[in-house]
């Protein structure tokens, strides 16, 4: 057995049996498991001590510092779920590709991917380019015991359009220009990210991760049919190149409502839902065999406990029909979120819905 099947195996045996890890296996469950995308980050003030002075980037590639940010609301929260603490764009920065997290702005590219020749720098992804992932996720298994942790890793639509348009877009007319004016070249763009992105989840699983999440941020701004023509083929590359690991797989994007079908037929075990959607409709758009995780709009957390409470058990009754069901928000923690909100929403669920 190699260092890694042995990752494998620990981290699996220790987690298996775990509420987060049963609902995404459609198991019962001891309680309606819950953790939140953004849950470490700005809105805890032991977030910002310990990232004061350093780069996005860079916090990225320093495995204490990850798994400190890692632990975090775990500690805080009770949550029942870790998410690694990384970017979307990591693998890209890892390969060569000259970009930046701009304070206020996000991602930005210094030279966007435009023509063919442009794809020669989106080269293969190794374990070699990411050691300190390795790294961090070792040490954060050994910390977390039975808590499950989840790797991630952008999608290839959402790394194509940053790398397109060069930067956050509002309506990705470079992407759309591209895909729909040279499928071919942007069939090969996001197949080639579709490789890198697979890469870049293996080496989080094989380090002990005991589930992936897919995020597709800017996808809701397809169509359909778009989705299925231009998109779908590589999302399902990337969750195929995993699928042998036996973890389960997430699929998250933002305006997704018209897509949630697609997004499970792309290969997902459990399916991500925004804030726009009740899960039980979100159910019947995604069909029977999958997980739903969601759904409360983030910004009800700013809302009197009461207000929170409530939404929380409209979500809750929304999802007593479904086979296995995560709570989480419809999308990532605002970052003037009050911490204690979002502590005694983990402390209601589980009180709400313990067996």
């Amino acid at each position: 057995m190699s260092v890694n099947d042995e990752a494998v195996g620990q981290q699996t045996a220790a987690t298996y049996d775990s509420a987060f890890l049963k609902a995404c296996r459609r198991e019962p469950v001891p309680h309606t498991p819950v953790w939140f995308m953004r849950q470490a980050g700005r809105s805890l003030p032991e977030y910002r001590k310990v990232r004061a002075g350093t780069a996005m980037l860079e916090s990225c590639m320093m495995p204490e510092l990850v798994t400190e940010i890692t632990l975090q609301p775990v500690r805080r929260h009770g949550v029942d779920a870790a998410i690694y603490f990384s970017d979307i764009v990591v693998p890209l920065k890892a390969i060569g590709i000259d970009l930046d997290i701009k304070p206020g702005v996000g991602p930005v590219v210094e030279q966007p991917v435009r023509t063919r020749a442009d794809l020669a720098r989106l080269r293969d992804l190794t374990p070699e380019d990411v050691p300190y992932v390795t790294e961090a996720i070792g040490m954060l298994t050994r910390e977390l015991g039975e808590t499950p942790l989840i790797g991630f890793a952008g999608a290839p639509f959402t790394l194509a359009s940053y790398l397109v348009e060069g930067g956050p877009s509002r309506n990705h007319e470079h992407t759309k220009a591209m895909m729909y004016g040279d499928p071919q070249l942007w069939a090969d763009l996001v197949d080639r990210l579709a490789e890198i992105t697979g890469a870049f989840l293996k080496v989080q699983i094989e380090a002990g991760a005991s589930a992936v999440q897919l995020f597709d941020s800017w996808v809701g701004a397809l169509a359909p049919a778009d989705y299925r023509r231009s998109v779908m083929p590589a999302s399902r590359k990337v969750f195929d190149a995993v699928s042998g690991y036996g973890v389960p797989r997430i699929h998250f994007g933002v305006g997704t409502g018209e897509l949630l079908g697609l997004l499970g037929e792309a290969g997902a075990d459990v399916v991500g839902v925004d804030w726009r959607v009740p899960l039980d409709e979100a159910a019947r758009r995604v069909g029977p065999g999958r997980a739903l995780q969601g759904n409360i709009d983030p910004a009800v957390l700013f809302a009197s406990r009461e207000a929170v409470e409530a939404k929380a058990d409209d979500v809750l009754a929304a999802a007593a029909g479904l086979d296995g069901h995560i709570f989480n928000l419809g999308h990532g923690v605002l970052p003037t979120t009050d911490p204690d909100a979002l502590t005694r929403l983990v402390e209601y669920v589980h009180m709400r819905t313990a067996s």
